[in-house]
């Protein structure tokens, strides 16, 4: 499957309709130019422009689209209720996933949910989950497919989309954006120093951004103290790269889509300066059409929406209006063939709202509540942790003004942990946050393309480093090792020019919001519904893991050891999962590239019993599930990056011969039943090429117990998706 043929592949898919209109033409001309290559290396990037919209998870816009890891995820993490990620509770009922749909329900324009720290902290629950409608309502386990967002589906259909771009934060807007304009939420040189920051020196919650006041006249008024590190834009300037953020000073939701206006920086900027001129005053989306046309588009620029435009839930926005904007900011773009030739358009968001998204997000590791640390990391994690040394306090966020409590008392302190948050202590991670989409949009980028390297919001920031040979100083030494620079999305040695899938309309938003609001809302329905998933897979980027984690018994009876090993070009987070003790916090671990670490698992209380699921990028799954039965007994599984294949070598070091069979539990491959003598030893092999390097195989013992290794090979080659994901 690794040589299907590019053009056929995309017309096959188009036949089975994964498009559904005509893309206009202006759109359909300007896809058709060359991306420039004067050096076929990321310096051939003129121009980077950047859209960051409002609160959509990756499950809510995507996790029913082929090729993707949505829906048909083949490996959930396991909930404490004995239930998988999608049976979340709302405390009385299971809510799984159910689909927004526009032809019954006001699917366009749903509920927003609770989105800040606290609530967040809760429904993440340290990496267990388990109540997300508890904590952020039902709504918040909403979905669309492609009939209620088609100009969004058609969008990553036709560049490429990243399923596992998450927000840096687990909370709401200022945070994120802050990161995103910055590379940290908190002081980078106290996490230097090994301190955690309280709120007095990071941002958990939304207040820094949230100004009064109008431009230029009298000026903002802003709340909070300001942070002091250099913004990009600091940065940029600093380097003689230019830059500009095109906003509407006065029409940019009370500043909150602006994050440099946390900063002194911004705030003490004044007029005739490069930070006022370029970031404070009014750029439209005019002018940004005019500087396209001109050929005086800044080598960096930000694209600020107003409140209507934001894509933002609950909001006189929509995925529609939200799609109009995006369609109209693309349009400036392609109004000058030579500037698109030279642009990377990143459009993101800054955190999910409340919606649900399933995939573990890669963090630090928590505290237990006898301060020890629920996992490990070859990173030194002093500074990585919020402090909260204001307990269970209550506060009124700027986007509720007003907000009184239930005598009617303004709320005036601030909350950072919710009273039913008690599995863990006042240190809490920063990051990162759930899924949200990323759309890659450039010349270097088409054809469909998944790319599933771990990034966050300081993916864009590390990018931008990347071609202008600027230092971000803000960004942590964990975010450069866990989160990519996202160029592993881009093809700057070969760019090619595939065809395309059709872009629906979208002028029409507003006769559909109109038609949404006459519609029931879109609730959770009384019976849990059925998941889905397209089936199907895409082109998928090379990605730099080469990943392992390895059982060993020791020579007590009373632990295990696993040991994880990186002998990629990437740092990793591994989430390990106890199924006899859901109720604690599962252990994380962030092994760096070439870097290896391993711990101990004390199997005393369950009598030498375990069973340990560990879950890493792309579909990266090792299952051990044992006890004296496979004392003595080893398998390891190897990858080889070179030919794209496995071998899996048994060795039997117990006194008694084992009786194993290998199965293969996907793509066709073929396992068999062997009988194992004492002191004997096993090798079997498997090249990958008709999966794409994809693998899943297990080694069951007869008299109980099984290990279970699956993911992909890398070979530095682009493959394709999961074709075993899905959902008929």
């Amino acid at each position: 499957m690794q040589n299907l043929d590019r053009r056929k592949f995309i017309k096959t898919a188009a036949k089975a309709g994964l498009a559904n209109a005509l893309w206009p033409a202006l759109i359909k001309k300007a896809l058709a130019v060359e991306a420039s290559s004067k050096t076929g290396t990321i310096r051939d990037v003129r121009h980077i422009v950047i859209l960051m919209q409002e609160n959509r998870s990756f499950d809510h816009y995507f996790g029913t689209m082929r090729g993707v890891r949505g829906f048909g995820d083949r490996f959930p993490i396991p909930l404490e209720s004995g239930e998988r990620a999608f049976h979340q509770s709302d405390g009385k009922r299971i809510v799984p996933p159910y689909r927004a749909n526009r032809n019954t329900s006001n699917a366009a324009l749903i509920s927003g949910t609770p989105h800040d720290f606290p609530d967040m902290q809760a429904a993440w629950n340290q990496g267990k989950y388990g109540f997300w409608p508890l904590f952020k309502t039902p709504y918040s386990m909403a979905y669309y497919t492609r009939e209620e967002i088609p100009f969004q589906y058609a969008l990553a259909e036709s560049f490429t989309i990243c399923d596992a771009y998450h927000c840096s934060v687990a909370t709401g807007t200022d945070p994120n954006r802050i990161v995103f304009w910055s590379g940290s939420n908190f002081d980078p040189e106290k996490r230097a120093s090994g301190i955690n920051c309280t709120d007095q020196h990071s941002e958990p919650v939304n207040l820094r951004c949230w100004v009064d006041n109008k431009m230029p006249d009298p000026g903002y008024s802003y709340r909070g103290n300001a942070f002091t590190w250099d913004t990009i834009p600091d940065v940029l300037e600093k380097a003689g790269v230019s830059w500009r953020i095109y906003q509407d000073p006065n029409n940019n939701w009370s500043g909150a889509m602006h994050g440099c206006l946390a900063f002194e920086s911004f705030r003490s900027a004044r007029p005739g300066s490069p930070v006022y001129e370029n970031g404070m005053k009014h750029w439209s989306l005019d002018s940004f059409t005019n500087d396209v046309k001109n050929n005086s588009l800044p080598e960096v620029c930000w694209v600020l929406p107003a409140k209507d435009d934001s894509e933002h839930p609950g909001a006189p926005s929509s995925p529609y209006r939200g799609a109009d904007f995006t369609h109209r900011v693309l349009e400036a773009l392609l109004t000058n063939t030579e500037v698109w030739s030279k642009t990377v358009f990143f459009l993101t968001f800054d955190e999910n709202d409340g919606l649900f998204d399933h995939i573990p997000a890669p963090a630090v590791p928590s505290y237990n509540l006898d301060n020890t640390l629920a996992g490990k990391s070859t990173i030194d994690l002093a500074g990585m942790y919020f402090h909260n040394d204001k307990g269970t306090e209550r506060f009124a966020d700027p986007f509720v003004r007003g907000a009184v409590d239930e005598k009617g008392k303004p709320l005036k302190t601030r909350i950072y942990q919710d009273a039913r948050d008690t599995i863990s202590g006042p240190l809490r991670p920063w990051g990162m946050g759930p899924r949200v989409p990323m759309y890659i949009i450039s010349p270097w980028s088409k054809g469909g393309w998944v790319n599933s390297e771990v990034a966050d919001h300081t993916s864009v920031g590390q990018f931008i480093e990347k071609r202008f040979g600027v230092v971000l100083p803000a960004i942590s030494p964990w975010h450069r090792a866990v989160s990519g620079d996202l160029t592993s999305a881009f093809n700057f040695a070969n760019p090619n020019s595939p065809d395309f899938p059709a872009m629906p309309p979208t002028s029409d938003y507003q006769m559909l919001d109109e038609a949404s609001k006459k519609l029931p809302k879109a609730a959770a329905p009384e019976q849990p519904s059925s998941l889905y998933q397209e089936r199907g897979v895409r082109f998928s980027k090379a990605l730099p893991y080469q990943l392992d984690v390895q059982l060993r018994d020791s020579d007590s009876e009373r632990h295990v050891t696993l040991e994880f090993k990186n002998r990629g070009r990437a740092g990793a987070v591994f989430h390990v999962y106890d199924l006899y003790h859901l109720e604690r916090i599962p252990k994380r671990y962030t092994v760096e590239a070439g870097k290896r670490l391993e711990d101990s698992w004390n199997t005393e209380k369950d009598d030498g019993r375990y069973d340990l699921e560990i879950f890493g990028p792309n579909g990266f799954f090792r299952k051990y599930k044992g006890g004296p039965e496979f004392a003595g007994l080893e398998a390891v599984l190897t990858c080889d990056a070179k030919k794209g294949g496995i071998a899996l070598d048994l060795v039997n070091r117990s006194k008694e011969s084992k009786d194993i069979e290998i199965k293969a539990n996907a793509y066709g491959y073929k396992g068999s039943e062997e009988k194992l003598k004492a002191g004997g030893k096993l090798r079997k092999q498997w090249t990958l090429s008709e999966s794409g390097n994809w693998y899943d195989f297990s080694v069951i013992l007869r008299n109980g117990g099984l290990y279970r290794f699956a993911g992909r090979v890398e070979t530095g080659k682009d493959s394709i998706s999961d074709p075993a994901m899905g959902i008929s």
